[in-house]
């Protein structure tokens, strides 16, 4: 039997690129389900608002409904998706006003760990960051955006938890799983992207200079220009009408 042309279209927006999802038997499925969904929804093949039809899922995960059941209600846990007893599950959005209340908030908290690292990192941990920064720079020398995606959500991470203050780490990590997605959109922007790479070098040099303040300085501004970029993303998609507003309004966009 033939499948209804909106499930044709939506198995080919969530086929992996590199064919079936491999899954181990050394963690529990559903949380391998879960990531992979997470990870689709972040790099927006899973677009907000999009209803999931678990059937098509099935067959791409090779999975049984119990397992990607038991994801979608981890994802729904992290707010990435809404669950109706009636209506099945769907994509959440993610709008220009709570992408500007979720980058400025991690702004503060980012820029106030990389001003506690700039005091406290020592010599392996500073050469660490600068063998991650490294290799992300390659990866933008190449332009090879998931991966250098990847790196940066690292070194993003390793300078929150060289703070070694289990309060912001812990409240940084619940943010997070709302605000990835809006750091990949960041990156769409070329302009964006190249100025994003200035201010990580800048940050390695402050972090080398020993300089709280200058770390302090330049990661807020990161952040709160990533944000900015983000609202201006969803405004020109058009998934928001009063996203226009929302920019104008937003503390991170003066």
């Amino acid at each position: 039997m033939k499948l209804p042309e909106r499930l044709s279209d939506e198995k080919r927006r969530i086929r992996p690129s590199s064919g079936r999802t491999s899954l181990s038997r050394r963690v529990p499925f559903a949380h391998q389900i879960a990531n992979t969904l997470r990870d689709r929804i972040i790099r927006g093949d899973l677009p907000p608002g999009e209803r999931i039809v678990e059937r098509s899922l099935c067959e791409m995960l090779t999975v049984s409904r119990t397992p990607l059941r038991e994801a979608l209600k981890l994802l729904e846990v992290e707010g990435l998706v809404e669950i109706s007893q009636n209506k099945g599950a769907r994509i959440m959005s993610f709008t220009a006003a709570e992408a500007s209340n979720l980058f400025e908030v991690i702004a503060g908290l980012e820029s106030l760990a990389a001003e506690i690292v700039a005091t406290r990192v020592d010599t392996a941990e500073l050469d660490e960051l600068d063998d991650m920064h490294a290799r992300m720079m390659v990866h933008y020398e190449r332009q090879e955006k998931d991966p250098y995606f990847e790196l940066n959500s690292a070194i993003h991470d390793r300078v929150v938890r060289l703070s070694r203050n289990p309060v912001l780490i812990s409240t940084h990590a619940s943010l997070m799983l709302r605000a990835r997605r809006g750091r990949y959109m960041a990156i769409i922007d070329p302009r964006r992207w190249e100025e994003s790479v200035g201010e990580h070098v800048a940050l390695m040099a402050a972090l080398h200079d020993r300089d709280p303040e200058a770390a302090r300085r330049v990661w807020k501004r990161h952040l709160l220009r990533t944000g900015e970029t983000v609202c201006a993303v969803l405004a020109s998609a058009g998934r928001e009408p009063s996203s226009a507003e929302a920019v104008a309004a937003s503390p991170a966009a003066v």
